[in-house]
């Protein structure tokens, strides 16, 4: 099992809320989820905190071969709610949440799960390479920009306008019709995309934060195989300087616009034997 990681936070000095681990045969991914400023989480911890705690719990229970990833990830959220319940209001709409990835070989198969907009690309030894995303976040960033569908959810069209954006995106939070990440409800886990492929057609597998996709999917700098390319031949470190040479070209949003100038970006880059 041959991996090469890479991490950096969004700008130098602030907190890293990513998390990676590895594992024998398993790779596990966290992207940490920040509220916007001045919003009242109800939570004594950081976004970070939230991300390493539920990563680490579900990397104890990730190999299990008895566990679906899906299961895997349930018992993670359980448990970090648990760990946190007496102390925070974890029924707050703003309390800390993450995006998952996970990849695990088991037997002859392969195995993936994606919640939210983290990414496990995959080099098949026959076929193009095969991004797994969780695109139901992205498309609710144009439902909730036009304000198309708010009623199916609210009934009142006008009292859903006055909503402010952030507040829209928590209405649509771990609910049918809108997006799930892994934060307070267990159940969430049951949502995610999950699938698996015959083990002797993978040729790596790696597995990303929203940060360290933007070459690909918002810059259009790089096709996925030509991401893989960069990951065969510079690692993840090589991606990852790639991607902030292309946000310092454009620090002030106007060719690619965005939340953020700059996100936490991390890459796990696993190659499996031939």
């Amino acid at each position: 099992m041959r991996v090469a990681i890479g991490t950096e936070p969004e700008r130098p000095g602030k907190e890293n809320e990513d998390f990676a681990a590895v594992l024998p045969g398993a790779v596990v991914v966290i992207d940490g989820a920040s509220a916007p400023p001045g919003l009242e989480s109800g939570c004594a911890h950081s976004v970070a905190w939230y991300a390493r705690t539920l990563g680490g719990l579900l990397a104890g229970v990730v190999t299990d071969p008895s566990l679906t990833l899906a299961d895997a990830l349930e018992a993670g959220i359980e448990r970090v709610v648990l760990a946190h319940t007496d102390t925070c209001d974890v029924g707050n709409p703003h309390s800390p949440s993450a995006t998952v990835a996970v990849a695990r070989a088991t037997g002859d198969e392969l195995e993936y799960l994606v919640l939210a907009d983290t990414t496990v690309l995959l080099a098949r030894s026959r076929d193009e390479p095969l991004a797994v995303t969780d695109g139901r976040l992205e498309a609710l960033r144009g439902r909730i920009d036009g304000l198309a569908e708010g009623p199916s959810l609210w009934g009142d069209t006008r009292a859903f306008a006055r909503l402010s954006r952030v507040e829209k995106f928590a209405a649509y939070r771990n609910r049918p019709g809108g997006f799930w990440v892994a934060g307070t409800d267990p159940a969430a886990a049951r949502e995610a995309v999950t699938g698996s492929l015959p083990l002797a057609e993978v040729l790596s597998v790696s597995v990303m934060t929203d940060g360290a996709t933007r070459l690909v999917d918002l810059f259009g700098l790089r096709t996925w195989s030509g991401a893989l390319d960069l990951l065969d031949e510079e690692g993840p470190a090589g991606l990852i300087r790639r991607t902030r040479e292309a946000e310092a070209s454009d620090p002030d949003g106007t060719r690619w616009p965005r939340a953020k100038a700059s996100d936490d970006a991390t890459v796990v880059h696993w190659t499996l034997p031939m």
